[in-house]
């Protein structure tokens, strides 16, 4: 290890006057087209050194294990809903049809949030992260309205889906 060290030292002299003279990184974006620009980043999207002390985020319930925790408990928890009416000759009871849907939406929300959150960060697009969040919330109070309204002034999920499979 010390012989890395070695080289690395006069090699960092030699390129200091390179590494000083680097243009600073231009703001990402094509403003007419109406796309809003990148939040610009270090190279290599590194911020800091090695030795700097990472951030811990304060320990929240709603985030971290008992987030994961839920999500799987609510993946698990759809097959048996999700089989039951295969099984059973008739729909099921608006009750279950109603915690089917419910759970599916859910599902699906945490699901959208995750693609979010992975391929849209917020470190690199800030208001465009928060407007897709936005965007997810209103799509799934209209998919929560809309499936109200299925369950309360017609058949259900399920007996929806046995119509449109036997027609």
């Amino acid at each position: 290890m010390s012989a890395l060290r070695a080289f690395s030292s006069p090699l960092r002299t030699l390129l200091r006057p390179c590494i000083a003279a680097r243009p600073a990184l231009p703001v990402v974006g094509v403003r007419h087209l109406g796309i809003p620009p990148l939040i610009a980043q270090p190279p290599g999207g590194i911020v800091g050194t090695v030795n700097d002390a990472v951030a811990v985020p304060a320990p929240h319930k709603t985030h971290g294990s008992y987030h994961w925790s839920f999500e799987r408990l609510l993946a698990i928890g759809l097959v048996p809903l999700t089989v039951a009416p295969l099984v059973s000759a008739t729909a099921l009871s608006p009750a279950l049809d109603s915690i089917l849907v419910s759970s599916l939406l859910v599902h699906s929300y945490f699901g959208f949030q995750s693609c979010i959150i992975d391929y849209v960060p917020l470190r690199e697009f800030g208001k465009v992260h928060h407007a897709c969040m936005y965007l997810l919330l209103g799509g799934t109070v209209v998919a929560g309205y809309g499936f109200y309204k299925l369950e309360t002034e017609d058949v259900g999920l399920t007996g929806t889906i046995a119509k449109v499979w036997t027609a």
